[in-house]
């Protein structure tokens, strides 16, 4: 990748992560993408709400100079596909990610798992939020990290608020805007099986590549490089 290509017309990449998680997740995929000449931005939402989060996900595109790709993780594919609409929002990209459309929430779209599906851990609601069990978060979540890098996911858990999982998408943005699909083919949190649905369902531009939910962290260079083509317009397979 050449960061002074005259092909390129993005400069600016903004980073949605999922529920469970913080921002601090896409430093491998942020360092590859400065080295590469783009400004990134990273999202720290609260995860409380979808409104709540679509909000902090606008302030940060309302402080961009030119268009963005927006990037979303896990739940934050569900902030994008809203925050997306935003007018500086130039291409999507779905990284293991809900793509719910209109009236859809992540509640919806895991309400009737596919059978034999693995189920996620996700333990009983405490005070409107979830947690996963941190002693299977490795398994179900980051089953391709090393071991100090999982348990250290699994202790540091971000809080998923109830409203953010029933947030429900009022115009999805893939319809408008270009969309990119990265399938987690070892996934244990949102089946293989339902992104490929949901990419197929956006139109979206599609790879594959093997790896846990947490592919984002252990595969930088593919999700960087996916980031990318999605930049320049292009559609090679990684």
């Amino acid at each position: 990748m050449d960061a002074t290509s005259p092909t390129r017309a993005v400069r600016d990449v903004v980073l949605v992560h999922g529920g469970f998680v913080d921002g601090s997740g896409w430093r491998g995929v942020y360092d590859l993408l400065r080295a590469d000449g783009y400004r990134v931005t990273v999202v720290q939402n609260a995860t409380e709400s979808l409104q709540g989060d679509v909000a902090t996900v606008h302030q940060a595109l309302d402080g961009l100079e030119g268009p963005a790709v927006l990037v979303g993780h896990s739940y934050g594919g569900a902030v994008i596909t809203e925050a997306g609409n935003h007018a500086a929002v130039s291409a999507l990209v779905y990284v293991a990610a809900f793509a719910p459309d209109k009236d859809e929430s992540v509640n919806t779209l895991i309400a009737d798992p596919p059978p034999g599906a693995p189920v996620p851990p996700i333990l009983p609601p405490v005070g409107g939020f979830l947690f996963l069990d941190r002693d299977k978060f490795a398994a179900s979540f980051a089953g391709d990290l090393p071991e100090a890098d999982a348990r250290f996911l699994a202790d540091s858990q971000v809080p998923w608020g109830l409203d953010a999982l029933a947030g429900t998408v009022t115009s999805p943005a893939w319809r408008a805007k270009p969309s990119h699909y990265l399938v987690a083919g070892d996934d244990r949190m949102i089946p293989p099986a339902a992104q490929r649905a949901m990419a197929e369902r956006a139109g979206a531009t599609v790879t594959e590549t093997g790896g846990s939910h947490a592919l984002y962290v252990s595969r930088p260079g593919e999700v960087a490089a996916l980031i990318a083509r999605a930049a320049t317009g292009t559609t090679a397979s990684a």
